[in-house]
């Protein structure tokens, strides 16, 4: 490979390692200010500028991590994240930790001292080599580059062997002496054939068990699709002809077998003592009964790999693992989803009653008035956000009572929704969000990503509101519910005790106001009271606004 034109062998270590993801197909990069990383950060605004790469930057390493993260999950593809040396590494673990529990690529790119400045109290030095233990597939370590030939080509291998091991996140720590950046004149560069570059720590093999298992269609049989289980999970449940237990942000939650409650069908006689056999997809994490069932006496349970780094198996309980499934003969008889789904239907009845057709016009007139002014409940805050979201709509759902509450009742609808449930944190909602609606946005999707999070989440992560110059500001709606603490702990055992204690380390008021945070970033901002004015500030947006919308404790 000829090496670009420049004096510090830092930048053109850079140009080298860029300019290969870039021909592996690599479009974002997340960067985080920093000295150490001038020349990855430098390299990579001019790709921007060339058009080569799209550049977000970010000032908060945690931010930045989680905004990868959803143009991840949105894209398909890796998405690098650079950063300096430091804290600033450190800020990133728990987006890599959501990302190796969901599967999601992303390249962590650190700069770090030689190896000769740690230990040593050198200023901004750690052990970052490791940092993310088991979380990252591989980690390398690599020397400062010094100019000797052959380094370009080792940074393209670099780059070829990062891409092909990202089946989630990984992380390449790479070490930068002064000078640590110089001008530079970019041209596309000429290839040498590859050489091997050893990593530090290989990836365990978790592939083991069956390629693809055939399933017949057989009585008591259901399908469960937890969070990541795509459209595979609805189609397996029709050809056999079972109920779909699919959650809300499953990528299932959809088609004639969903049934929307079924918490309450499984601990009904005549339903959930009837199953014998359970199909999983994904990563079920919304109920303490789907593991309850999984776990008793008599049921068997097929898991169906899919991306996350832990196969699903609550109290070890799982009969069989696979790769896939394939369902061998004709499904069963409708009868056995259909009284499911009807039960189904039964159960979730209206919140209320849409006012008389057939009332007199002055009656219809009021009732009508007292619907569009009735408060906000927090059914009809995720109903509504769920009825305004459409197949060119992104939905990100927070860590919070809402994504219960739209689980327990939306009905089906085949649109695009995600919620970072690898380890259901509430750390970096917005920034997640934010990553869909730009990505969605880049590839000419012109709908609006909704995020529905509650205040604390909100709080957790209001720095990811922050847009830098020049920095692009997507179409996306921040819909915080607002009960001003976690309440969703009321609804826990520990929520019987109560008392100032509970309220002062479990629910944890806040006071602050979203109106003032918001505007205070560049933020629209809109305050609903009544239904009416809900499903007026959830039509589609022009820019950021963030949607307040107060909700009562209860």
């Amino acid at each position: 490979m000829t090496p670009p034109r420049t004096e510090s062998p830092a930048t053109a270590f850079s140009i080298a390692l860029l300019d290969e993801f870039v021909r592996l197909g690599v479009r974002d990069v997340v960067l985080s200010p920093g000295s150490r990383s001038q020349a990855l950060a430098l390299v990579a605004a001019e790709f921007d500028r060339l058009g080569l790469l799209r550049l977000r930057v970010r000032i908060d390493e945690r931010v930045g991590g989680f905004l990868a993260l959803g143009l991840a999950v949105e894209t398909g593809m890796p998405v690098l994240v650079i950063t300096t040396s430091g804290t600033a590494v450190a800020n990133l673990h728990p987006a890599v930790l959501e990302a190796h529990h969901s599967g999601v690529p992303i390249i962590v790119v650190s700069a770090d001292r030689p190896e000769a400045l740690r230990g040593v109290g050198s200023n901004q030095t750690t052990e970052q080599p490791g940092i993310f233990g088991s979380a990252v597939q591989r980690t390398w370590d690599v020397g400062p580059p010094s100019g000797e030939p052959g380094e370009a080509d080792a940074a393209a291998q670099l780059a070829r062997d990062a891409f092909a091991a990202a089946s989630g996140p990984v992380h390449l720590n790479l070490s930068f002496a002064e000078p640590l950046s110089s001008p530079f004149s970019y041209a596309p560069i000429e290839l040498a054939p590859p050489i091997e570059l050893v990593e530090i720590s290989p990836a365990s093999d978790t592939s083991g068990g069956l390629d693809r298992l055939d399933l017949r269609p057989a009585p008591g049989t259901i399908v469960v699709a937890g969070t990541g289980s795509g459209e595979r999970a609805e189609e397996v449940a029709r050809e056999l002809g079972a109920p779909l237990l699919a959650e809300v942000a499953s990528g299932a939650h959809f088609g004639p077998n969903l049934v929307v409650a079924y918490r309450q069908l499984l601990g009904t006689a005549n339903f959930g003592d009837r199953v014998s056999r359970v199909i999983v997809f994904g990563h079920p994490t919304l109920s303490r009964e789907v593991p309850a069932l999984i776990q008793r006496p008599g049921v068997e349970t097929v898991v169906v790999r899919g991306r996350s780094a832990d196969d699903y198996n609550p109290g070890h309980s799982v009969t069989v693992f696979a790769d896939d499934v394939r369902v061998v003969g004709e499904p069963e008889e409708r009868s056995w989803v259909g009284r499911w789904v009807a039960a189904s239907r039964a159960l979730i009845e209206p919140e209320e009653t849409a006012p008389d057709v057939a009332a007199p016009a002055g009656e219809h007139a009021k009732a009508e008035l007292a619907a569009v002014r009735a408060p906000v409940t927090r059914r009809a805050l995720v109903e509504a956000a769920w009825r305004a979201t459409w197949p060119h709509d992104r939905l990100v759902l927070g860590a919070s009572r809402l994504i219960r509450e739209a689980d327990r009742f939306v009905t089906g609808k085949k649109i695009a929704v995600h919620a970072n449930r690898g380890l259901a944190g509430i750390d970096g909602t917005i920034a997640t969000g934010l990553g869909f609606a730009l990505a969605s946005q880049s590839n000419g999707t012109r709908g609006t990503t909704r995020v529905l999070l509650g205040d604390l989440a909100f709080l957790h992560d209001v720095g990811a509101l922050l847009f830098g110059a020049g920095e692009e500001r997507p179409r996306i709606q921040v819909i915080v519910g607002n009960d001003k603490g976690g309440t969703i702990f009321d609804g826990l055992e520990v929520g019987q005790q109560g008392g100032p204690a509970f309220d002062r380390v479990l629910l944890t008021p806040q006071q602050a106001s979203v109106e003032q945070l918001a505007r205070a970033y560049g933020w629209d901002y809109v305050r609903v009271e009544t239904r009416g004015q809900l499903d007026q500030a959830l039509t589609a947006s022009a820019g950021p606004v963030v949607v307040e919308v107060p909700l009562p404790r209860e």
